[in-house]
């Protein structure tokens, strides 16, 4: 078996230098996994650079030895779990169900988190339900597909088209488990002891139908019923969302897993502002489509809008990851939300950041007077303190005064 060689980066960290093979450094860029390009001072050798996206993949490129780039997050992977599991389910989140705090890197920890949900899921059997099934059929059960009968049987009495109910284990729960145990199979790093449990999962999943790889998930709804299935199902999305690079282009083949913390940022600040003006008069919207033009040919969606209780825009906010790179546009954070307050015609917005990539402060635009506030999140403490933050910026933001 050929040696996979890994590269271990470090997320927004400066970028470094190592020997690769020219086919596996091309194939690096085009992926836009990290930053690669060829060092132009030493032959044989690539610069790179990971951004926002932190994880594992494996690089297969033909002729050459597998690469695994590994991208390390700045955040604890305890606190980064946090984060994810505060997004998917606000109110339903518990940190303690995800044991992480001794796993350094991302994809062994998230591989133990979901086979530890999917275990508590299925500890008392396989969830069944009702899905619909059609059938040629000897007897007539459920109702007979009259158009399907005389189409395929020119109104012969048997075989029979019929429609009915089933009562089965083969449901969409089941199924997205069951591809989300295959998908962290294939996944590199995943220690040998859960691989080993996830094998025993997938056994339990034997009988479930596969999902075919490439089609959307089959939709499932939270009841009471399936409730011990729902932080499995939530993190099953995660695990099967397209964050996962695995495609085969060409010769080449990707397999991995990656998180934008810049989504993941995103979601989080977004999810819990919504939770401190829970039971308030105000209300939430989420990348709330407006128009900066008159001729609405110009669309635009904050991240968030607050609505006073005469339901007009009361305040909007913006969470940024990482402040807009300095050889990019200048400024381009100012002028986006410059522009959401210009159209929703407010006098005051609020950007808010991870602490450390921006800033805590404001500015006032000249001959406009719009104020435009840069809040800075600390994300290296623990959940209750991060979250008071939230409800601090929270109370900042509602008061200000609407036009």
């Amino acid at each position: 078996m050929t040696d996979t060689a890994v590269i271990e980066l470090v997320e927004h960290a400066p970028a470094i230098g190592r020997p690769l093979p020219d086919a596996v450094g091309r194939a690096l860029a085009a992926s836009r996994i990290v930053d690669a390009a060829p060092d132009p001072y030493t032959a044989g050798q690539w610069v790179l650079r990971a951004g926002s996206k932190v994880g594992a993949v494996t690089l297969n490129v033909p002729d050459c030895a597998p690469v695994t780039v590994r991208i390390v997050p700045k955040v604890p992977i305890a606190r980064l779990f946090f984060l994810l599991g505060y997004s998917l389910d606000s109110r339903g989140w518990r940190d303690e169900q995800v044991e992480v705090a001794e796993h350094r890197d991302l994809l062994p920890a998230l591989a133990q988190a979901a086979e530890r949900q999917i275990d508590r899921a299925l500890r008392q059997g396989l969830l069944q339900g009702y899905r619909d099934a059609e059938e040629t059929s000897l007897v007539v059960r459920g109702r007979i597909r009259e158009a399907e009968q005389i189409r395929r049987h020119f109104g012969a009495t048997l075989p029979v088209e019929i429609a009915y109910d089933e009562f089965t284990t083969d449901i969409p729960e089941n199924r997205i488990l069951r591809a989300t145990v295959e998908r962290l199979l294939r996944l590199p790093g995943v220690a040998r002891d859960v691989r080993r449990r996830l094998l025993h999962q997938r056994a339990r999943l034997a009988d479930i139908t596969p999902l075919v790889p490439g089609q959307a998930l089959p939709e499932w709804h939270p009841t009471r019923l399936n409730s011990r299935y729902h932080q499995a199902l939530h993190l099953a999305r995660v695990v099967l969302t397209d964050s996962s690079p695995e495609h085969a282009a060409g010769a080449l083949r990707i397999d991995g897993f990656l998180f934008n913390m810049n989504k993941l940022f995103e979601d989080f600040v977004t999810t819990a502002l919504c939770e401190a003006y829970r039971g308030t008069d105000h209300s939430c919207r989420l990348q709330d489509p407006h128009h900066l033009d008159e001729a609405r040919t110009i669309r635009m969606k904050p991240d968030f809008v607050l609505y006073g209780p005469d339901r007009c825009p009361h305040a909007v906010v913006d969470a940024k990851y990482k402040k807009e790179k300095p050889d990019g546009y200048p400024d381009a954070d100012l002028y986006q939300m410059l522009a959401y307050c210009t159209a929703l015609g407010l006098p005051e917005g609020h950007l808010v950041y991870a602490k450390g990539n921006a800033p805590h402060t404001a500015h006032q635009v000249r001959h406009a007077g719009t104020i435009i506030h840069q809040h800075a999140l600390d994300l290296d403490q623990a959940p209750d303190g991060l979250l008071g933050e939230i409800r601090s910026l929270a109370h900042v933001i509602a008061a200000d005064p609407p036009v």
